[in-house]
Protein backbone atom coordinates (compact mmCIF):
# COMPACT_ATOMS: atom_id res chain seq x y z
CA UNK A 1 0.00 0.00 0.00
CA UNK A 2 3.17 2.40 0.94
CA UNK A 3 4.56 1.84 -2.42
CA UNK A 4 1.73 2.59 -4.68
CA UNK A 5 1.35 5.75 -2.08
CA UNK A 6 4.81 7.43 -2.55
CA UNK A 7 5.39 6.84 -6.32
CA UNK A 8 2.63 8.99 -6.87
CA UNK A 9 4.10 12.62 -7.12
CA UNK A 10 6.82 12.47 -9.88
CA UNK A 11 4.61 10.84 -12.06
CA UNK A 12 1.57 13.31 -11.55
CA UNK A 13 4.07 15.83 -11.95
CA UNK A 14 4.90 14.28 -15.54
CA UNK A 15 1.13 13.65 -16.39
CA UNK A 16 -0.26 16.55 -15.16
CA UNK A 17 2.27 18.59 -17.87
CA UNK A 18 1.54 15.68 -21.07
CA UNK A 19 -2.70 16.96 -20.52
CA UNK A 20 -2.43 20.07 -18.71
CA UNK A 21 -4.10 19.50 -15.79
CA UNK A 22 -2.05 20.74 -12.85
CA UNK A 23 -0.18 23.83 -13.51
CA UNK A 24 0.76 24.80 -9.93
CA UNK A 25 3.05 21.93 -8.58
CA UNK A 26 4.89 21.58 -5.73
CA UNK A 27 7.96 23.22 -5.51
CA UNK A 28 6.67 25.64 -8.34
CA UNK A 29 9.15 28.63 -5.89
CA UNK A 30 12.35 27.97 -4.26
CA UNK A 31 11.24 27.01 -1.03
CA UNK A 32 9.11 24.11 0.31
CA UNK A 33 5.98 23.89 2.30
CA UNK A 34 5.77 22.36 6.18
CA UNK A 35 2.89 21.36 7.29
CA UNK A 36 2.33 21.44 11.16
CA UNK A 37 -1.23 20.48 13.37
CA UNK A 38 -2.90 23.63 15.03
CA UNK A 39 -2.20 21.99 18.75
CA UNK A 40 -4.51 25.21 20.10
CA UNK A 41 -7.39 24.31 17.65
CA UNK A 42 -7.21 20.65 18.86
CA UNK A 43 -7.12 21.35 22.48
CA UNK A 44 -10.90 24.08 22.15
CA UNK A 45 -12.48 21.22 19.47
CA UNK A 46 -13.29 18.10 21.57
CA UNK A 47 -15.96 16.32 23.17
CA UNK A 48 -17.02 12.73 24.79
CA UNK A 49 -20.35 11.97 24.72
CA UNK A 50 -22.94 9.42 23.93
CA UNK A 51 -24.19 9.15 19.69
CA UNK A 52 -27.12 7.83 17.96
CA UNK A 53 -24.73 6.86 14.62
CA UNK A 54 -27.67 5.81 12.22
CA UNK A 55 -26.18 2.97 8.79
CA UNK A 56 -26.84 6.45 6.41
CA UNK A 57 -23.59 7.82 8.08
CA UNK A 58 -20.50 7.46 5.67
CA UNK A 59 -18.26 7.40 8.26
CA UNK A 60 -20.26 4.12 10.03
CA UNK A 61 -20.55 2.40 6.64
CA UNK A 62 -16.40 3.11 6.04
CA UNK A 63 -15.07 2.53 9.69
CA UNK A 64 -17.16 -1.01 10.46
CA UNK A 65 -19.32 0.36 12.86
CA UNK A 66 -22.35 -1.32 14.68
CA UNK A 67 -24.84 1.50 13.85
CA UNK A 68 -26.73 2.75 16.74
CA UNK A 69 -25.69 4.26 20.13
CA UNK A 70 -22.17 4.73 20.99
CA UNK A 71 -19.94 6.81 23.38
CA UNK A 72 -17.19 8.55 21.09
CA UNK A 73 -14.73 11.17 21.47
CA UNK A 74 -15.16 14.07 18.84
CA UNK A 75 -12.47 16.27 17.87
CA UNK A 76 -11.06 19.02 15.25
CA UNK A 77 -8.26 18.75 13.26
CA UNK A 78 -6.47 22.05 11.60
CA UNK A 79 -3.18 21.22 9.70
CA UNK A 80 -1.58 25.16 8.73
CA UNK A 81 0.93 25.24 5.95
CA UNK A 82 3.66 27.86 7.44
CA UNK A 83 6.36 27.39 4.95
CA UNK A 84 7.94 29.41 1.94
CA UNK A 85 5.45 27.19 -0.73
CA UNK A 86 2.15 26.04 -1.68
CA UNK A 87 1.86 22.17 -1.19
CA UNK A 88 -0.40 21.57 -4.23
CA UNK A 89 -1.43 17.98 -5.03
CA UNK A 90 -3.57 18.87 -7.96
CA UNK A 91 -6.28 16.80 -9.51
CA UNK A 92 -7.06 13.42 -8.42
CA UNK A 93 -8.49 12.33 -11.75
CA UNK A 94 -5.09 12.21 -12.59
CA UNK A 95 -3.36 10.35 -9.64
CA UNK A 96 -6.25 7.26 -10.02
CA UNK A 97 -5.72 7.24 -13.44
CA UNK A 98 -1.71 6.58 -12.81
CA UNK A 99 -3.30 4.04 -10.47
CA UNK A 100 -0.41 5.39 -7.59
CA UNK A 101 -2.22 4.69 -4.69
CA UNK A 102 -2.07 8.01 -3.14
CA UNK A 103 -6.27 8.58 -3.75
CA UNK A 104 -9.30 6.38 -3.37
CA UNK A 105 -12.69 7.32 -4.72
CA UNK A 106 -15.31 7.94 -1.18
CA UNK A 107 -18.47 5.74 -3.02
CA UNK A 108 -20.69 7.62 0.01
CA UNK A 109 -19.15 10.63 -0.12
CA UNK A 110 -19.14 10.52 -4.09
CA UNK A 111 -15.75 12.29 -4.48
CA UNK A 112 -11.88 11.68 -3.60
CA UNK A 113 -9.93 11.14 -0.81
CA UNK A 114 -6.62 11.51 -0.40
CA UNK A 115 -5.10 8.26 1.79
CA UNK A 116 -2.76 8.66 4.72
CA UNK A 117 -2.44 12.39 5.17
CA UNK A 118 -2.87 12.42 8.59
CA UNK A 119 -2.58 10.08 11.58
CA UNK A 120 -5.51 9.77 14.29
CA UNK A 121 -4.18 8.44 17.45
CA UNK A 122 -5.86 7.91 20.82
CA UNK A 123 -3.59 6.80 23.12
CA UNK A 124 -3.50 5.60 26.55
CA UNK A 125 -0.27 6.90 28.85
CA UNK A 126 0.33 4.27 31.28
CA UNK A 127 0.03 1.17 28.67
CA UNK A 128 1.19 2.87 25.44
CA UNK A 129 -2.58 1.10 23.74
CA UNK A 130 -3.63 3.08 20.79
CA UNK A 131 -6.75 3.48 19.05
CA UNK A 132 -7.60 4.47 15.68
CA UNK A 133 -10.05 6.70 14.55
CA UNK A 134 -12.64 6.26 12.04
CA UNK A 135 -11.14 8.74 9.55
CA UNK A 136 -10.35 6.81 6.33
CA UNK A 137 -9.19 9.27 3.77
CA UNK A 138 -8.87 13.32 3.00
CA UNK A 139 -9.74 16.06 0.76
CA UNK A 140 -6.73 19.03 1.27
CA UNK A 141 -8.35 21.96 0.84
CA UNK A 142 -8.09 25.72 2.09
CA UNK A 143 -10.21 25.98 4.58
CA UNK A 144 -9.40 29.21 6.39
CA UNK A 145 -6.51 31.34 6.79
CA UNK A 146 -3.43 31.21 9.49
CA UNK A 147 -3.79 33.77 11.39
CA UNK A 148 0.09 33.33 13.00
CA UNK A 149 1.32 32.73 9.97
CA UNK A 150 4.22 35.63 9.21
CA UNK A 151 5.56 34.36 5.85
CA UNK A 152 5.60 36.36 2.29
CA UNK A 153 2.30 34.67 0.79
CA UNK A 154 -0.45 36.80 -0.89
CA UNK A 155 -2.95 34.89 1.33
CA UNK A 156 -5.58 34.21 -1.36
CA UNK A 157 -7.43 30.60 -1.70
CA UNK A 158 -5.97 28.73 -4.35
CA UNK A 159 -7.22 25.18 -3.57
CA UNK A 160 -10.68 24.37 -3.34
CA UNK A 161 -11.80 21.52 -5.19
CA UNK A 162 -12.11 18.11 -3.84
CA UNK A 163 -12.66 16.73 -7.64
CA UNK A 164 -15.00 13.75 -8.64
CA UNK A 165 -15.30 11.00 -11.32
CA UNK A 166 -14.81 13.30 -14.40
CA UNK A 167 -14.77 16.42 -12.80
CA UNK A 168 -11.52 17.92 -12.51
CA UNK A 169 -10.09 19.09 -8.36
CA UNK A 170 -7.50 20.90 -7.42
CA UNK A 171 -6.53 19.62 -4.09
CA UNK A 172 -3.42 21.05 -1.42
CA UNK A 173 -3.29 23.59 0.81
CA UNK A 174 -1.98 27.53 -0.08
CA UNK A 175 1.15 29.54 2.21
CA UNK A 176 -0.58 30.70 5.44
CA UNK A 177 -4.07 28.48 5.29
CA UNK A 178 -5.20 25.79 6.73
CA UNK A 179 -7.16 22.53 5.57
CA UNK A 180 -9.52 22.36 8.44
CA UNK A 181 -11.27 18.96 9.42
CA UNK A 182 -13.83 19.99 11.96
CA UNK A 183 -15.28 17.78 14.43
CA UNK A 184 -18.94 17.47 12.83
CA UNK A 185 -17.47 15.81 9.92
CA UNK A 186 -17.90 12.14 9.63
CA UNK A 187 -15.00 10.29 10.97
CA UNK A 188 -14.03 12.79 13.38
CA UNK A 189 -14.50 10.55 16.39
CA UNK A 190 -12.89 7.68 18.04
CA UNK A 191 -15.52 5.30 19.27
CA UNK A 192 -15.17 4.28 22.80
CA UNK A 193 -17.52 1.66 23.69
CA UNK A 194 -15.91 -0.94 21.27
CA UNK A 195 -18.84 -0.77 18.71
CA UNK A 196 -16.15 -0.66 15.96
CA UNK A 197 -14.63 -3.88 16.40
CA UNK A 198 -11.89 -2.50 19.25
CA UNK A 199 -10.91 -2.62 22.69
CA UNK A 200 -13.47 -0.43 24.74
CA UNK A 201 -11.87 2.59 26.06
CA UNK A 202 -12.09 2.61 30.13
CA UNK A 203 -12.37 5.89 31.85
CA UNK A 204 -9.44 7.75 32.40
CA UNK A 205 -6.67 10.26 31.37
CA UNK A 206 -6.03 9.60 27.36
CA UNK A 207 -4.36 11.71 24.80
CA UNK A 208 -4.94 12.63 20.67
CA UNK A 209 -2.05 12.81 19.00
CA UNK A 210 -2.18 13.54 15.49
CA UNK A 211 0.63 13.43 12.72
CA UNK A 212 0.41 15.38 9.71
CA UNK A 213 2.07 13.63 6.60
CA UNK A 214 2.92 11.10 8.87
CA UNK A 215 6.75 9.10 9.15
CA UNK A 216 7.09 5.44 7.32
CA UNK A 217 10.23 3.17 6.56
CA UNK A 218 9.97 1.48 3.07
CA UNK A 219 9.39 -2.19 2.54
CA UNK A 220 11.99 -3.76 0.17
CA UNK A 221 12.01 -2.27 -3.04
CA UNK A 222 9.65 0.44 -1.74
CA UNK A 223 9.89 4.09 -2.85
CA UNK A 224 10.99 6.71 -0.59
CA UNK A 225 9.76 10.12 -2.46
CA UNK A 226 10.94 12.68 0.95
CA UNK A 227 13.54 12.06 3.43
CA UNK A 228 13.90 13.85 6.92
CA UNK A 229 16.92 14.20 8.84
CA UNK A 230 16.25 11.45 11.00
CA UNK A 231 15.69 9.14 8.21
CA UNK A 232 12.00 8.26 7.67
CA UNK A 233 10.15 8.61 4.76
CA UNK A 234 7.68 10.71 3.86
CA UNK A 235 4.73 10.91 1.12
CA UNK A 236 4.78 14.93 0.70
CA UNK A 237 7.71 17.36 1.08
CA UNK A 238 8.35 19.63 3.63
CA UNK A 239 11.08 21.69 4.84
CA UNK A 240 10.61 20.77 8.43
CA UNK A 241 9.54 17.21 9.50
CA UNK A 242 9.78 17.75 13.00
CA UNK A 243 6.87 19.98 13.44
CA UNK A 244 4.05 17.33 11.84
CA UNK A 245 2.79 16.31 15.66
CA UNK A 246 0.43 17.98 17.90
CA UNK A 247 -1.19 16.07 21.11
CA UNK A 248 -3.80 17.12 23.99
CA UNK A 249 -4.67 15.22 26.95
CA UNK A 250 -8.17 14.30 27.49
CA UNK A 251 -10.65 12.99 30.01
CA UNK A 252 -12.79 10.16 29.35
CA UNK A 253 -15.20 9.89 31.89
CA UNK A 254 -16.60 6.74 33.89
CA UNK A 255 -19.99 7.57 32.54
CA UNK A 256 -21.33 10.57 30.55
CA UNK A 257 -24.79 10.06 30.03
CA UNK A 258 -26.39 12.14 27.80
CA UNK A 259 -23.77 15.03 29.52
CA UNK A 260 -20.95 15.98 27.11
CA UNK A 261 -17.84 16.60 28.57
CA UNK A 262 -15.28 18.61 26.51
CA UNK A 263 -15.03 22.31 25.63
CA UNK A 264 -17.70 21.51 23.21
CA UNK A 265 -20.02 20.08 25.54
CA UNK A 266 -22.67 22.85 24.68
CA UNK A 267 -22.89 21.71 20.77
CA UNK A 268 -25.72 20.14 19.55
CA UNK A 269 -26.20 16.62 18.47
CA UNK A 270 -25.67 15.64 14.90
CA UNK A 271 -28.62 14.17 12.87
CA UNK A 272 -26.69 14.81 8.86
CA UNK A 273 -22.97 13.91 9.02
CA UNK A 274 -21.29 16.93 6.93
CA UNK A 275 -19.01 15.99 4.06
CA UNK A 276 -15.50 16.62 3.52
CA UNK A 277 -15.06 19.77 1.35
CA UNK A 278 -18.87 20.59 1.15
Amino acid sequence: MKQRMVIGLSATALLAATFGLAPRITGQSSGKPDLIVDQASLRQHWVVRTEDLPATFCSVQEGGITPGEHQLVRFTVATPNIGDADLAVGDPNVHIALNDGLFEFATCHNHFHFRHYALYELIDPATGHVWRAAKHGFCMIDIEKFQLFTGDADNKRHFASCGAVGIPGNQGISMGWADVYIWKLGGQYFILDGGDGQAEVPPGEYIIRITVNPPFRPLKGELCPNVAPAGFCHTLPESDYANNIAQVSITIPDHNGRQSVGPLKNEPMLTTEPIDGK
